[in-house]
């Protein structure tokens, strides 16, 4: 009986297509997430950076560590932005205050000359202040003074700066020790600073009222849809610090600018970081700070 022969196997010539599809598949893959790369919201890569920043080193960056009766002050942790904003939202309404028109500011960041070492401390405060027109039997001078005082580290470092006028006294905090990017919550560091100004002021009873400024990059988050509302929380947050010290109610106001009233021109890192500041400004006067400049 004849042996039936074998078929050859075919040779498959379309098994190149398999490869093929997966290499293509895979590079839409890696130009679809190069596009999502190329799409990034800048508010919220401030807040994630600050966030994962803060995750892995600590708290924001800030000065040298200050101590409170020997014993430095320990990182705390961090909230989430959206119960900040409610934290703030509730506990404190916030009065909006419409500015009376003024002439462009000039620049007003300056060095600060130390004092000798060898003055009184009296002499030393007054020397950190920069002199203005005093209106007659005014308590600006000593208003003035104290807060030097409180505040003298800083202010030779560089990172706050007392301004006396005829009608107000205003010290400027830059917001890089005061808090984190893209954040309303105030640093650990700063809040013993704060209280030392709060505990100064309230001795007077000068109307306050705290300004927050920042610079012109934009930020777009759930707790912050624009600088407005960051630059309001921001200063809302000191005046809640000085609220649980002891000052009046009464007396404070809280102005956000955003990025409206700059010091010194956006276009470089010197002038951003200028122009991130809180204003805490004491009156020639009691009662409120609801008026205009």
């Amino acid at each position: 009986m004849p042996r039936r022969r074998r078929h050859d196997d075919h040779d498959n010539h379309e098994a190149w297509a398999i490869p093929y599809g997966d290499l293509v598949t895979l590079l839409l893959a890696f130009f679809v997430v190069m596009y999502a790369m190329s799409s990034v919201n800048e508010g919220k890569y401030r807040v994630l950076s600050d966030s994962l920043t803060e995750a892995f080193h600590g708290t924001p960056r800030s000065p040298q560590p200050i101590e409170a009766g020997g014993t430095r002050l320990q990182p705390i942790e961090q909230l989430p932005l959206t119960q900040v904003h409610r934290m703030i939202s509730s506990s404190m309404p916030v009065r909006h205050i419409v500015p009376a028109p003024e002439a462009p500011l000039q620049s007003r960041r300056s060095q600060v000359a130390a004092a000798p070492a060898d003055l009184p401390a009296h002499d030393v405060a007054a020397s950190f202040v920069e002199p203005g027109i005093a209106a007659p039997g005014s308590d600006l001078d000593q208003v003035a003074q104290d807060v030097s005082a409180a505040l003298s580290s800083l202010i030779a470092a560089g990172h706050v700066r007392v301004r006396r006028t005829d009608s107000w006294v205003a010290v400027d905090i830059s917001t890089d020790i005061l808090f984190g990017s893209g954040v309303a919550r105030l640093s650990v560091p700063a809040v013993e600073a704060l209280q030392r100004l709060a505990d100064t002021l309230k001795s007077f009873p000068n109307a306050v009222r705290v300004e927050g400024h920042t610079d012109d990059r934009r930020i777009n988050t759930t707790a912050f849809p624009s600088n407005w509302e960051l630059s309001a929380a921001r200063a809302a947050s000191v005046v809640h610090l000085f609220m649980d010290r002891g000052i009046a109610a009464q007396r404070l106001a809280v102005v956000g600018y955003g990025e409206f009233r700059p010091t010194m021109p956006n276009s470089s890192v010197t002038g951003r970081n200028a122009n991130r500041r809180v204003e805490v400004l004491i009156f020639n006067r009691d009662g409120t700070a609801d008026g205009p400049r």
